[in-house]
């Protein structure tokens, strides 16, 4: 009797010890997987959560007529205001041109940097950056050193070439791409 009654303890055990197994290795790998996948979704974009339909419900024209026939307010950006991060993209190499002053060669420097929000535009930079890189350096090269010792000339200087990059892009893709020209280094000599 003795006998059957530690049978009956192995038999609990191994039962209790295959539940074990079975939740250790089945059970808890594919919750781990589950859990990962659905968090990558969620962090991508896929899963929003809050069902955002402002895409959905713009006209293939870009007018802006929902489903129900009424006009998006322009007080908001697309989706629902929501703003997307900035992009930033390095126009490399950095500038050099030369320019006369008072009869000596002067030498500028400048590094240049784009800033957009829309993430298919850095493509569209990269596949005009010839003409960008043409146009750029041509107005820097007709600077005045003194024209652009000062704060203000250099300002007036990103400006215009804010005004260069948008006017290539608007020519080439429809839509002027950039919201910002950010000089990250300046030399002159």
């Amino acid at each position: 009797m003795a006998d059957d009654k530690d049978k009956n303890d192995d038999d609990g055990k191994s039962k209790g010890s295959l539940v074990t197994k079975i939740l250790l290795f089945g059970v808890l790998p594919l919750m781990t997987v589950i859990v990962l996948v659905v968090g990558t979704l969620f962090f991508a974009g896929v899963l929003s959560g809050g069902g955002d339909h402002a895409a959905d419900t713009t006209a293939e024209d870009g007018t802006g007529d929902g489903e129900d026939g009424s006009h998006e307010d322009g007080d908001h950006a697309e989706g629902d205001g929501e703003i997307l991060p900035a992009i930033y993209l390095p126009i490399d190499p950095a500038f050099v041109v030369n320019f006369a002053s008072q009869g000596k060669a002067r030498f500028l420097q400048v590094t240049v940097e784009v800033m957009t929000r829309d993430p298919l535009m850095p493509d569209q930079i990269t596949l005009h950056m010839p003409v960008i890189r043409n146009n750029l350096m041509l107005l820097f090269s007709s600077q005045s050193y003194d024209g652009v010792s000062t704060l203000e000339g250099k300002e007036t200087l990103r400006e215009e070439a804010l005004e260069v990059v948008q006017q290539i892009l608007e020519e080439e893709t429809g839509d002027p791409g950039i919201e910002a020209v950010y000089f990250t280094s300046f030399v002159m000599q």
